[in-house]
């Protein structure tokens, strides 16, 4: 903007011949303040000219560089060779993952700030744009909360793909959600309920048991029968082990699970191997990493081997011993899910339950309550010969002990 005396201010192309003219009126007499008024400038600035012009001479009435003379952080180049070679290694890692592990991999050198990791990797185009997600909150509420590791585990299968044979995998998955420890990561053809038996029997084999399993409610984990009761649900309940099942259509309720199963999918089945026992080679590397290099957010920027300890329920391969000390009697259930009552008459509970011992005691009100292990199933009336089973299994009132 011209001034109102018709002069132009410090931003006119002829900027050294306009501070030149300033000068030679401030030399002639006139008034720094009308001076820097007419010209739009600082008192300030127009003795800062006059005395570089004094120091320097006509030069003094150039701009100078705003650079740093020193730049007092500038980084060593090994540092962003530092930074390129760990992203080349991990290329799903950002820069918050980068920085946290730097310090172990490469001990003595300068860490910049996350920030500055990102730019390293923006300038190298080692930055892919993520598309915009709907955030979801990630909650259990209602849920048992984990307070050490092994209290709480999630399981799940990862939505199946098709390997490079055209074949479908079905990762098995579990989690201790406490420590985040990635426990099982097992590529399976199908999600049939032996091949789940026997990946979890191995699992407790080398892990030891927890103390609360958390899957949803699909197969293999429940069924459609009653209590929900699948073999494999069975088999963990019978070894002591509580099952919590989130709500249906609330897969948020598992969010620390579904969240790994994300990266997962992305470094693992994104090219899918040529085949089942490759895929799986790809499984058990991501599992290392997971566990013992990827840093984790939730745990100060330290991998889950630095929280998780194998659980000191010892798993023999056999089933513990059950006792009900409030129980009037104990029977065992036949190959077809039923039970013999007194007399001929036979109770149908689960096919799920076949070969294991159900509880039988007789309450003040004429009623019997079926337990198996840890949970009530229902009460049976013996005079109507009617069988009222819960909803979904309830905590034992029979005072079941699983040694």
């Amino acid at each position: 903007r011209a001034s109102e005396g018709g002069r132009v201010p410090w931003k006119d192309p002829s900027i050294v011949e306009t501070r030149m003219e300033l000068l030679t009126r401030l030399r002639a007499g006139e008034r720094v303040t009308d001076l820097a008024r007419e010209y739009g400038v600082s008192r300030k600035t127009i003795y800062k000219f006059k005395s570089r012009v004094e120091q320097e001479g006509a030069l003094g009435l150039n701009d100078r560089s705003r650079r740093p003379e020193r730049l007092a952080k500038a980084l060593d180049p090994a540092v962003e060779r530092a930074v390129l070679q760990v992203k080349k290694k991990y290329p799903t890692w950002g820069a918050r993952k980068i920085r946290a592990v730097l310090p172990r991999r490469y001990p003595g050198l300068h860490v910049p700030a996350a920030t500055t990791v990102h730019e390293m990797l923006k300038r190298n185009g080692a930055v892919v744009p993520r598309k915009k997600r709907h955030k979801t909150r990630l909650s259990d509420d209602g849920l048992t909360k984990p307070t050490a590791p092994n209290h709480v585990w999630a399981a799940d299968f990862k939505g199946q793909f098709r390997t490079g044979d055209g074949r479908y995998c079905y990762p098995l998955t579990a989690t201790d959600l406490h420590s985040r420890f990635l426990l099982l990561c097992e590529a399976l053809p199908s999600t049939e309920e032996d091949a789940a038996l026997a990946a979890f029997t191995r699992l407790f084999l080398q892990h030891g048991l927890p103390e609360v399993v958390r899957t949803d409610n699909g197969v293999p984990f429940a069924s459609a029968g009653y209590w929900g009761l699948s073999r494999l649900s069975t088999f963990w309940i019978r070894l002591g082990i509580h099952v919590v099942r989130i709500e249906r259509g609330q897969p948020q309720q598992n969010g620390c699970h579904e969240r790994m199963h994300r990266t997962l999918k992305l470094e693992t089945a994104r090219p899918s191997a040529r085949h089942l026992v490759a895929q799986q080679e790809k499984f058990d590397t991501f599992e290392h990493t997971f566990n013992n290099i990827r840093p984790h957010e939730s745990l100060d920027m330290e991998p889950p081997a630095s929280r998780y300890r194998p659980s000191t329920r010892v798993f023999t391969g056999d089933f513990p011993e059950v006792d009900y000390p409030l129980a009037d009697d104990v029977k065992r259930v036949d190959r077809y899910g039923q039970i013999r009552l007194y007399g001929r008459h036979k109770l149908h509970l689960s096919t799920a339950l076949q070969g294991h011992e159900v509880a039988i005691a007789e309450q003040p009100t004429g009623l019997w309550t079926i337990g198996f292990c840890q949970y009530d199933l229902g009460a049976y009336d013996p005079a109507a010969r009617n069988f009222v089973r819960h909803e979904t299994l309830r905590p034992s009132s029979l005072g079941a002990l699983i040694n």
